[in-house]
């Protein structure tokens, strides 16, 4: 079974979301989704400074086994992305929650509406 902590949120997409306390959220991949893909092998990461929409493309994964997008799960600003990633991909598969991929300072907080808390996002994947 998949690890769901359950102080993030949760996207559609297998996606979890760490709210900050600056109005900054962080974003990484669910434990489901890297044993989903298999061995991780690259990630593309979108550009700090890029305005994105909630559900834009943003970037990709690339396990041994498929290619995903990666979307953006709130409307706002790209502002940091964790080269430890591009560097060592592999690594989520070892600590998905650990190992965040993008930061977003999100606008307003109404624009984390949408998003699944951990009891929603376990129900989504037991079905799957």
């Amino acid at each position: 079974m998949s690890q769901v902590p359950t102080h993030l949120r949760y996207t559609e997409e297998h996606e979890w979301v760490e709210p900050g306390s600056d109005g900054t959220v962080t974003v990484g991949i669910t434990d489901f989704a890297q044993k989903n893909l298999g061995d991780i092998v690259f990630f593309e990461l979108p550009e700090v400074g890029r305005k994105v929409e909630v559900g834009d493309p943003v970037g990709t994964v690339e396990s041994v086994k498929s290619v995903s997008e990666l979307y953006s799960p709130l409307t706002g600003e790209i502002i940091e992305i964790n080269q430890d990633v591009s560097d060592n991909p592999d690594e989520v598969n070892s600590d998905p929650y650990g190992m965040w991929l993008f930061k977003i300072k999100s606008k307003g907080a109404a624009s984390s509406n949408g998003l699944l808390d951990a009891k929603a996002y376990q129900k989504l994947i037991s079905e799957s």
